[in-house]
């Protein structure tokens, strides 16, 4: 463990002034510093706090104990938020928290604390403990770094500190300090058994629904070996060996971009930023790794047997989708997201033949943005903030047939009486690599083909000639002053 530790503010400030952000770097030296967002309020940020970023990004990793420092309420708002899956350990799938109360705020938490690590040790025994800080500890002056020092010293258990209190910023700010704490904790502090020159680092993959084991067994047929995934269905020990890996694939460069810059500034590790979803995406994954891993030592055959798996799962995703192209040929998607999903899910889209008639980008980086130009043109419907009465316009007036997005937005999509499908964390089916594709297609085909929404627009026989509710609603919210909404604006 570090012997010194930087302070909140400084590790903010390094994380703001990150150099693999192209967003960032376009920015002047004043704007730097000001970080990229303006800082939430303590107990304003729920939903949406560092606290909560932090925890969704380092739950995935399954035998660790996650002690939440704080009010009962932030491990309850936060626990199971993101639908991870485990092949092994489930310490992960038990919350812990020191629910602090009245009197650990007046006289302190701190011994309330140590005690919470004593008792996940002696009852759990798990390699390690993630002790996450939130806003009322940190008001009141908990040093949990300290806490953390003693306890580790004491139990021989790693306690590793994870400062996140909510009102530092959002979810995002809160991904890349849970990234810091890895790597001034965690990374490099073990030795694998064994390395080989077909090691991998996958870095912002967290194993929704599974999809880490859609993609796992083409790797495994190539003799590629996930050294280490950050952190979807990962070990402790797997994230402290990571440093030993030949090369890194990062999936979500808005959360952990920081951590693959810097492993490969310390341990010369290069990494490219690529995508599981969809047909081609998946494809030019399979290359970039290949090609990286025979630049550092593998065997140059690596990339003649990775195209010869890419032909095949290529030929059999594309036999699998046919049957629905011409049903799904021109329908129009609305896809409510954000971050890698808003560019990688359209390619995937397209490919079914489907339209997408607007994307939202209020979570997504310039390349996010710029890729999403390249596939869709330069007439790409960008939104940095569609608002709920325009995603339902354009629902009711059938300018998109089905919408795409996180659960929040579900209930626009159902008042309209319109499909909709989750496409977000939350979700529970699987849509990685060439099978998950398939999947996608299938379910968007038995979304947008359920017989339910013709029955739900029909009008009930006692409504006459009337204008149904969502009609007078229409013509409602046309009458109301409203604003514009807020194009994509130019990075």
């Amino acid at each position: 463990m570090a012997t010194t530790t930087p302070s909140l503010n400084q590790t903010i400030q390094d994380v703001f002034n990150e150099p693999g952000c192209g967003k960032n770097q376009a920015k002047s030296e004043k704007e730097r510093k000001k970080g990229c967002t303006k800082q939430l309020q303590p107990g304003g940020a729920a939903g949406g706090c560092a606290f909560d970023g932090a925890k969704i990004a380092l739950q995935p990793i399954t035998d660790v104990a996650h002690l939440v420092h704080g009010p009962i309420a932030c491990e309850g708002n936060s626990w199971d938020n993101r639908g991870a899956k485990s092949s092994g350990a489930r310490t992960y799938r038990t919350g812990f928290t020191t629910d602090m109360d009245e009197n650990s705020i007046v006289f302190g938490g701190e011994k309330k604390l140590y005690k919470s690590i004593r008792e996940i040790v002696e009852k759990y025994d798990p390699p390690a403990i993630f002790v996450y800080q939130t806003c009322v500890p940190a008001m009141i002056g908990d040093d949990i770094d300290a806490v953390c020092k003693a306890a580790s010293e004491k139990f021989g258990t790693p306690c590793i500190p994870i400062q996140s209190p909510g009102f530092v910023g959002p979810k995002n700010l809160g991904n890349k300090l849970a990234g810091e704490a890895l790597l001034r904790h965690v990374i490099g502090t073990q030795e694998p058994e064994y390395t080989t020159p077909y090691d991998i680092n996958i870095i912002g993959e967290y194993n929704l629904a599974g999809e880490l084991w859609q993609v796992k067994p083409l790797l495994d047929e190539l003799g590629i070996r996930i050294l280490s995934c950050i952190s979807g269905d990962a070990k402790y020990k797997e994230v402290a060996w990571s440093h030993r890996a030949k090369a890194a694939m990062m999936v979500c460069s808005k959360a952990m971009i920081n951590v693959a810059r810097k492993m490969e500034e310390r341990y010369d590790i290069p990494f490219f930023e690529g995508s599981f979803y969809g047909i081609e995406d998946m494809s030019d994954s399979l290359r970039e790794i290949a090609r990286l891993l025979v630049e550092r030592g593998a065997d140059a055959e690596l990339i003649d047997r990775t195209e010869a798996v890419i032909t095949r799962e290529e030929a059999r995703a594309w036999a699998a989708i046919e049957p629905y192209r011409q049903r799904l040929s021109g329908k129009k998607v609305l896809l409510i997201t954000g971050g890698v999903k808003s560019w990688s899910v359209v390619a995937a889209l397209q490919e079914a033949g489907m339209e997408i008639v607007g994307t939202s980008v209020k979570k997504s980086t310039r390349e996010d943005k710029e890729k999403i130009k390249k596939i869709m043109g330069d007439d790409a419907h960008m939104y940095d903030d569609l608002t709920p009465r325009e995603m339902y316009r354009m629902l009711r007036k059938a300018e998109a047939d089905i919408m795409l997005s996180g659960g929040r937005s579900q209930f626009i999509a159902l008042k309209a009486s319109m499909p909709w499908l989750d496409i977000n964390q939350e979700r529970h089916a699987a849509y990685a690599g060439y099978h998950g594709m398939v999947e996608l297609v299938q379910e968007i085909d038995r979304s947008l083909s359920n017989p339910v929404w013709q029955e739900v627009r029909r009008p009930a026989p006692w409504a006459g000639e009337e204008a149904s509710w969502q009609d007078r609603a229409i013509g409602e919210s046309a009458d109301m002053p409203r604003e514009p909404t807020a194009p994509a604006k130019a990075a």
